[in-house]
């Protein structure tokens, strides 16, 4: 997924995007739940913080039978 992608599935500018890449500025609640969503949508998990700090992981993706 690249940045315009990203941008058009969560419904935010890709300047938004950008300048959150680039740490330009931090999005507001409702563009970072956005982002969010539009990310798990596509399999990305987030895990809560532990011992070793937040994280993320991919969702295992499931064969078809046949």
């Amino acid at each position: 997924m690249d940045q315009a992608d990203l941008a058009q599935s969560a419904r935010v500018s890709r300047n938004t995007i950008v300048d959150f890449e680039k740490g330009r500025r931090t999005p507001n609640t409702n563009n970072l739940a956005a982002i969010k969503g539009a990310l798990e949508a596509v399999g990305v998990i987030f895990i809560d913080e532990d011992s070793q700090g937040p994280g993320v992981r991919l969702r295992e993706r499931r064969r078809a039978a046949g």
